[in-house]
C-alpha cells in the first residue's frame, strides 16, 4: 500500500514557476514504481502531463507542457518533483501524482496506475 501526498500548488501569474512535489509513504519500495503527473482542469478529462522511470532515468512530456516541465524524483526521500516554468492560465488545473507498481512509464491510462494522491490546485492568472 501506497499513500501519495501532493504538495506545493498555489495562484501564480502567468510566466512564473511552481515546483510540486510529491510524498509517497508505506512500507514499500518506492523504486518499485513509475510515476505520473496528471492534471484536469475544470470541464476537463484528467490528463498525463509527466511521467519518469523507476530510476529517474528517463520521463516524457506532453506536448503542452515540453520544454516548460521537468519531472525528476528522488528515490532515497520517496519524492517526486514536477518544476513548471513559464506557467501559462492554460495550465491551470488541480495536479496528481499516480504511481504504477513495477510497470513501465508513460501511459496516459488512468486505470494503468495503482496509486494516486488527492492532488494540489495550481491556478495561473494572466
Amino acid at each position: 500500500q501506497v499513500q501519495l501526498v501532493e504538495s506545493g500548488g498555489g495562484l501564480v501569474q502567468a510566466g512564473d514557476s511552481l515546483r510540486l512535489s510529491c510524498a509517497a509513504s508505506g512500507r514499500t519500495l518506492f523504486s518499485n514504481y513509475a510515476m505520473g503527473w496528471f492534471r484536469q482542469a475544470p470541464g476537463k478529462e484528467r490528463e498525463l502531463i509527466a511521467s519518469i522511470n523507476w530510476a529517474g532515468t528517463s520521463a516524457s512530456y506532453a506536448d503542452s507542457v515540453k520544454g516548460r516541465f521537468t519531472c525528476s524524483r528522488d528515490n532515497a526521500k520517496k519524492l517526486m518533483y514536477l518544476q513548471m516554468n513559464s506557467l501559462k492560465p492554460e495550465d491551470t488545473a488541480v495536479y496528481y501524482c499516480a504511481a504504477r507498481f513495477r510497470g513501465g512509464y508513460g501511459y496516459p491510462d488512468l486505470n494503468k496506475y495503482d496509486y494516486w494522491g488527492q492532488g494540489t490546485q495550481v491556478t495561473v492568472s494572466p
